[in-house]
């Protein structure tokens, strides 16, 4: 694993946080601009960066095998953290923090934060690999997450329409067919047809990763905005906000590391499993507390400061992975 490539992505990540705090400090970036900057991310530029990580690979049967593997790894990872974050919040007394703690502890910001640690780790295998563990963060984010919302709100409710259809699930689901055509496609195209494709492709490519290229740096300009709207004493004297950095930040990934060296996972699964479940808490929690109102304040604490002291753990974290596949 190439540590300086790491180090020099984290850094890059904290100098943008760093950014969008000032800009949040003098009002360039407001909470107005901050949720509608998040609501381009969410519905244009997440999407666009699920298709092109599928889309940009080479086709192969193997690729593909590895990337249902993904997903089948996503969401058991996902239920594995829902039940250890469940046991490790249920004795908060606030229902709403409660909620949040729990929520923001099973979903880490893995698309917009992850995928480039995990491009300068593993290179575009990871990214493909991370566009698959995405569909299994959508899949389980509108069943299981929206149900932990709904705990005593029956205002909120889950429905097929939400499981189905959302803009984790079709982006994905187009980026799969979209990959599955380009190992079909010259084999029931006529050459015409395929000269005709390859003229097309290059530019929507392009405007796909144009687009997806803003994801990084608006969505940390977002987190370094959120803590600007926090007081210091808020970011770092909250002993609850402490405590679920240090279960988000080291004890999930730090377990889920072990149980997979135990159970005799590849070294490149275990550096994946690092880097995905030593994400901060994702921005998606945050959008979702303001829009049913649950303590948004609070949430925007937590995602704020994950985001933040992340920037210090991922790297011990995934340096302790690396000493566990050499064990």
């Amino acid at each position: 694993m190439n540590f300086t490539a790491l180090l020099n992505t984290i850094a890059t990540l904290f100098f943008m946080l760093i950014v969008g705090y000032v800009a949040g400090k003098l009002g360039i970036v407001s909470s107005t601009a901050s949720k509608n900057l998040s609501r381009l991310i969410i519905t244009i530029g997440q999407p666009a960066l699920i298709i092109y990580s599928l889309v940009k690979m080479e086709y192969s049967a193997k690729d593909l095998g590895t990337g249902f593997k993904t997903l089948a790894f996503g969401i058991v990872l996902h239920l594995l953290l829902a039940a250890v974050s469940y046991l490790s919040f249920f004795r908060f007394r606030n229902v709403d923090e409660r909620k949040i703690s729990e929520f923001a502890a099973i979903f880490g910001n893995v698309g917009f934060i992850g995928f480039p640690i995990l491009e300068s780790t593993l290179g575009d295998r990871g990214v493909f690999m991370g566009a698959f563990f995405v569909v299994s963060f959508n899949l389980v984010l509108w069943t299981w997450g929206i149900a932990i919302l709904a705990r005593k709100r029956p205002d909120i409710k889950l429905t097929p329409k939400k499981i189905l259809l959302n803009y984790g699930t079709v982006p994905s689901a187009i980026g799969i067919t979209i990959y599955l055509l380009k190992g079909l496609l010259p084999q029931i195209l006529p050459v015409e047809g395929m000269k005709v494709l390859w003229v097309v492709a290059p530019p929507v490519l392009s405007c796909l990763s144009y687009i997806a290229s803003l994801c990084t740096p608006i969505s940390m300009l977002i987190i370094g905005a959120l803590l600007a709207s926090r007081s210091a004493r808020q970011i770092l004297g909250s002993g609850k906000v402490y405590y679920h950095c240090v279960i988000k930040l080291v004890v999930l990934p730090l377990l889920v590391c072990l149980f997979m060296r135990l159970l005799g996972f590849s070294a490149e699964w275990i550096r994946f499993a690092a880097i995905v479940a030593a994400m901060p808490s994702a921005t998606t929690v945050t959008m979702l507390t303001e829009l049913y109102d649950i303590s948004p304040g609070y949430s925007a604490q937590v995602v704020g400061t994950t985001s933040l002291f992340s920037i210090f753990t991922m790297p011990c974290v995934i340096w302790v992975a690396q000493r566990m596949i050499e064990w």
